[in-house]
């Protein structure tokens, strides 16, 4: 039996289990048409720590509805962050304190009441535990009165309103940080009724939820591999399945082919530090002699085909990405430059003093090749397909890609020194843009692997989060991409290529009406959970 065999049945033999599963607690072919069964996207893990917001559950880097939690607000069909458990909220005059006023009208799954003592509890704990959430910025929450906690901040920051719409809030008397996770109560829409580890979760509708009561009195959450997805529609047993990239161009009778903006940037770090010896920590390797060039990475941001990438990689499902955040209200159109133009790309080699002397196709410099090394984690199939036609195109313009394959633990300690494939998906632009560019030490973690720094680009954004006006905030966003013929934007310093903006794609079931969502959080189908129905009742 050969290896493309073998795989092929553990891919089977895995959703049968998975399909047999939740048939015995319940799944969707049970008949019932308020039962509704969803396999996870890639960027919804299963929680190892169990379904606590404290520990990422809901939040972290892939910001999507937790299903059992309420946050202080929520994002609107428009796209615009509106009050969900908060009433309104006021920020001083130097911008480091937030007073938020809540609801006194709403109870916990286990009846108790939520006031103000549970918000200030969640961010207070939150800060203190080890998580993907990042809440240093906090220096106490407090709550004055039932009604009203106050969130007074290290320093000004106008990017806190998405802690505020993506931590979820959980009961101060009976939270226990050992039993939480496996048992959570919370104020959302669902309660966790079973979670069969490593397959299944299944949510019931939580009679005491505040808002508008849900159609779908349960929800089973399946933790599918990528590799099952096509087949878990297939079986018919599934109202909403993933599309992984290898099925963009492919149908499914019964259901629908639903595409879902999310901002979904996938591009090219590159090491903006020129290789002089040093490293972080003694491991990981700092700088690179090809890619700290300028010419080098602008001529790959103008020589490159983005709109071909798009085509033959995701079928048309993606658009050319040239800043990261092109389709947030922060983009800077004057950041972006013209793609597709190899001779361009080559006279900006030349220009920059590189050429080729030995007539082998690749430009050198000084006695250096225009070569390096560009890591991908080889189990996403797009992004090592992303890899493989970057290199391509790059040695079009004169510059070899050596393609590496590796474990992001391998990805980290090589980012330094070596481009890799990245992605980010957050409407946040302190995630975004600050975290991404803002100049920093070597510190071992992946926010700007090529450590990218720029003192104009630094001080727009600083200037940018420590606004309290948030029109204005994205305004200096905006002009932190470009300014001074710098900036981390492709018209500026370069410090990425980005590539595409891939859309998040699902195969959902007819019959299933999914409501009115905001453009550009496709990673969150869930986002409007309380309307959706089934306006049929064959499942």
């Amino acid at each position: 039996m050969d290896k493309k065999t073998m795989i092929i049945i553990g891919a089977v033999a895995v959703i049968l289990v998975i399909v047999g599963a939740f048939a015995l607690m319940g799944g969707s072919h049970d008949n019932d048409p308020t039962h509704l069964t969803v396999a996870a996207h890639s960027n919804i893990k299963e929680p190892k720590a169990g379904f606590s917001p404290l520990v990422g559950w809901g939040c972290g880097h892939q910001n999507y509805n937790p299903l059992v939690q309420s946050c202080l607000f929520k994002t609107d069909k428009n796209g615009t962050i509106v009050p969900d458990l908060a009433t309104n909220y006021t920020i001083s005059n130097d911008g480091k304190t937030w007073t938020v006023h809540v609801r006194d009208d709403v109870k916990f799954s286990d009846n108790s009441t939520f006031d103000a003592e549970d918000v200030a509890f969640t961010f207070n704990t939150a800060k203190s535990t080890e998580s993907e959430l990042d809440l240093t910025n906090i220096e106490n929450v407090t709550a004055t009165d039932a009604k009203t906690v106050e969130f007074n901040l290290v320093e000004p920051r106008s990017t806190f309103i998405y802690d505020l719409r993506y931590v979820g809030i959980v009961p101060s008397d009976s939270y226990d940080n050992n039993t939480y996770g496996e048992k959570p109560i919370g104020t959302g829409p669902y309660v966790l009724d079973h979670w069969d580890k490593g397959q299944q979760a299944i949510f019931k509708a939580n009679d005491n939820y505040y808002g508008d009561k849900p159609y779908f009195t349960q929800i089973t959450l399946l933790f599918p591999e990528e590799a099952t997805w096509l087949e878990l529609a297939k079986s018919g047993d599934v109202d909403v399945v993933p599309v992984a990239t290898s099925a963009l161009n492919q149908t499914v009778d019964g259901y629908q082919f639903v595409e879902k903006s999310a901002g979904r940037a996938q591009g090219i770090s590159f090491p903006y530090l020129k290789d002089n010896g040093e490293s972080w920590n003694g491991t990981y390797k700092i700088g690179n002699n090809v890619t700290s060039d300028k010419a080098i990475r602008q001529a790959l941001n103008v020589g490159v085909n983005r709109q071909k990438m798009c085509d033959d990689i995701f079928h048309g499902h993606a658009t050319p990405e040239y800043t990261g955040v092109d389709t947030r209200s922060y983009v800077n159109p004057a950041a972006k430059v013209n793609d597709s133009n190899v001779d361009e790309a080559k006279q900006i080699l030349k220009d920059g003093g590189w050429e080729d002397t030995n007539g082998d196709g690749i430009v050198e410099k000084d006695g250096v090749k225009a070569s390096f090394d560009l890591y991908y984690p080889p189990d996403y199939l797009d992004r090592q397909s992303l890899a493989t036609v970057f290199a391509e195109q790059a040695k079009e313009i004169g510059i070899e890609v050596k393609l590496v394959g590796a474990d992001w633990d391998t990805i980290y300690a090589n980012m330094y020194s070596s481009a890799a494939v990245m992605q980010q998906t957050s409407p946040d632009p302190y995630k975004s843009i600050y975290q991404q560019y803002h100049s920093k030490e070597a510190d071992g973690f992946y926010m700007n692997p090529g450590l990218y720094n720029n003192t104009d680009s630094d001080k727009l954004m600083d200037d940018a989060m420590h606004s309290s006006d948030l029109n204005a905030a994205d305004t200096l966003w905006s002009q932190s991409a470009f300014v001074n013929d710098g900036g981390w934007g492709p018209a500026g310093d370069a410090p990425f290529a980005w590539l595409v903006n891939y859309d998040y794609n699902y195969f959902i079931k007819n019959g299933i009406d999914i409501g009115e969502q905001p453009d550009g959080l496709g990673n969150d189908i869930l986002i409007n959970i309380c309307e959706w129905t089934r306006t049929n009742s064959t499942s």
